[in-house]
């Protein structure tokens, strides 16, 4: 007979991924706040600075984003110059995305504050542990379920 009884919300793994992520980005909200750009439009142009020209669907995947979501973010980060959607070579119907040089420049302006409150975070929690936890993030994220 399986256990009626939930689990006690304090071992609960969605809510304590989400107290781990508001802590973590607590720390990371002002900076994104004063570079006038949400949490998803960052991850947009980190995964476009880290990777490159991508399509949408993929760079949607790698920032966590649904693709409307995205849709919306490409759209206000085009309004401001931070990125550009030009056809695919060999497939009118797609896009591809590319950071400009404005956006570029943004993730530059925010990169020492950026380091130094994920080196604060490693301080605090310990270098080893944030290894491991990404580690043991890494491999729950890619089961096979």
């Amino acid at each position: 007979m399986t256990e009626k009884k939930l689990r006690a919300t304090s071992r609960a793994l969605p809510i304590a991924l989400l107290r781990a992520r508001e802590t973590v980005m607590g720390q990371i909200r002002p900076m994104l706040s004063d570079a006038g750009v949400t949490e998803q439009q960052w991850r947009v142009l980190r995964v476009l600075v880290e990777d490159g020209p991508m399509d949408p669907t993929d760079i949607a995947d790698k920032s966590c984003l649904l693709l409307p979501s995205l849709t919306r973010i490409l759209k206000f980060l085009e309004e401001n110059s931070l990125v550009t959607r030009t056809r695919h070579e060999t497939d009118g119907r797609r896009f591809v995305v590319e950071i400009t040089s404005k956006g570029r420049g943004l993730i530059d302006e925010n990169a020492l504050t950026s380091n130094r409150i994920y080196s604060e975070i490693e301080a605090a929690f310990g270098v080893k542990k944030m290894d491991e936890l990404l580690d043991l993030l890494d491999e729950l994220a890619h089961l096979k379920l």
